[in-house]
């Protein structure tokens, strides 16, 4: 909350994976939250992120957003965060006032939002939106790392690292690879 506005903090990752969906996250905070615990994702290691994840959901209002690998093949990534950015926020159980959202864009059709650059490491409730979008899509490789075991996505969570890349070398590309993205694109050319 911001002087007693319900405000939502809004963030997505995935957005430079070659695997996997594109997630975003909508939190409004419980007023009693222990802020100091909140964060940019990137700066919490993976067992924390998941507890505070955790403590999160049950001190706020959160929703998740994803868009498909298949809508950021035929929308483009961009596009594609700011819809599952919009899904995350229509989920929303209790309506904001103001949106705060990390990074210089927004779903079209918002009213009352703000678009803050780093937001993530500047805002509690976008810090909050980062680690709930960021530990489920990391649970969500995971499990898709067990199937696909070759691209190590429990580790690389879909990017590019060099186990992601010598398993696309050796067993090819699956239905969960982004077909637009370079990497993937160039292997297809070939």
């Amino acid at each position: 909350m911001t002087n007693n506005i319900i405000t939502a903090g809004v963030d997505e990752v995935g957005r430079g994976c070659l695997a996997g969906p594109v997630v975003s996250s909508a939190v409004i905070l419980n007023e009693k939250i222990n802020l100091k615990i909140l964060k940019d994702s990137k700066k919490i290691n993976f067992q924390n992120r998941l507890k505070i994840a955790e403590y999160i959901k049950h001190n706020s209002h959160y929703a998740i957003g994803v868009a498909s690998v298949k809508e950021i093949f035929d929308l483009n990534i961009l596009q594609a965060s700011l819809l599952s950015m919009k899904r995350a926020i229509k989920k929303l159980s209790k309506k904001p006032q103001l949106i705060l959202i990390d990074g210089p864009f927004a779903p079209k059709g918002l009213k009352n939002y703000k678009t803050i650059i780093k937001g993530d490491e500047k805002i509690k409730c976008i810090s909050a939106a980062s680690i709930i979008a960021k530990t489920y899509r990391d649970l969500l490789m995971i499990k898709l790392s067990k199937e696909f075991k070759q691209y190590a996505w429990e580790r690389n969570f879909g990017y590019g690292t060099k186990d992601h890349m010598e398993g696309l070398k050796k067993f090819g590309i699956t239905s969960h690879h982004r077909k637009s993205f370079k990497p993937i694109h160039k292997m297809l050319l070939k």
